[in-house]
């Protein structure tokens, strides 16, 4: 009897060192699944120099001077739209944008910079896709070269953490190459 509990001991124990080798790992996190409903757009008509198209989710929040936010409540973000008119003052213009762009380098991962061109609309502009923790994910200017000057600016109302607002991130920015690509400069 005593020989049957000594080789049920030894081989539960050889059993146990057997079955614990190897590393033992955290589980990986969880992340959220977000889902944002499909975009569906529509004309945004002012008494502005522009019209473009515009998410239904979003609210426009008139501001003076043709000045826009469009407002995401349920992304917690806006994207400030800024107007103005050219009087030979262009290239001042182009400086500012880069500038401010340029400055969030200090903590962005990357600037991707997308040069946007529509002849046919006589849009023609530039987006830089910020990556990172910073305050703007996302910048663009648009123009006619002549006479009007459109820039605009992404920011959520939340401390910057570009893992968790990267879903909205790319949702907003569809509707930021839908915006420049509807543009229309009234004459």
């Amino acid at each position: 009897m005593k020989l049957v509990k000594c080789i049920s001991i030894i081989s539960v124990l050889s059993i146990l060192l057997i079955s614990c080798g190897g590393e033992v790992l955290p589980k990986p996190k969880a992340f959220l699944s977000l889902e944002y409903p499909e975009a569906n757009y529509a004309k945004v008509q002012s008494d502005c120099p522009y019209t473009f198209e515009k998410n239904q989710i979003a609210t426009i929040i008139p501001k003076k001077n043709c000045w826009i936010d469009v407002d995401y409540p349920a992304l917690n973000a806006t994207l400030h739209l800024s107007y103005i008119a050219i009087d030979g003052n262009l290239n001042k213009l182009l400086e500012d944008v880069q500038k401010l762009t340029y400055e969030h380098a200090v903590k962005a991962d990357a600037i991707e910079p997308t040069v946007y061109e529509n002849a046919k609309q006589n849009v023609y502009g530039m987006v830089y896709e910020v990556e990172g923790n910073v305050a703007s994910q996302a910048q663009f200017y648009v123009t006619d070269s002549t006479k009007h000057f459109l820039t605009g600016s992404l920011y959520f109302n939340t401390k910057p953490n570009y893992d968790s607002i990267y879903p909205a991130v790319v949702y907003i920015k569809k509707d930021i190459r839908t915006l420049i690509e509807s543009l229309e400069w009234e004459e």
